[in-house]
């Protein structure tokens, strides 16, 4: 699962620390969102929705066999 989780952190002049600090997770953490190394659970999904004003929907691009047809 691809997502603009990086594009919106830039876009808001955010630091991965800050962003850490605003999901209450480690900078870790934002980095493997970022990476689409770690999926996130509905609620911190919720919650970089929230973040960057948007659907959670906006911020992941679903791929391939995670689609559901």
């Amino acid at each position: 699962m691809k997502n603009i989780i990086k594009d919106q952190r830039i876009d808001q002049q955010l630091t991965q620390e800050r962003l850490s600090e605003l999901l209450n997770v480690s900078r870790q953490t934002v980095i493997s969102l970022e990476k689409g190394k770690y999926k996130p659970s509905l609620v911190l999904a919720h919650k970089l929705a929230q973040i960057f004003n948007c659907h959670i929907e906006d911020l992941f691009i679903f791929e391939g066999d995670e689609n559901i047809e």
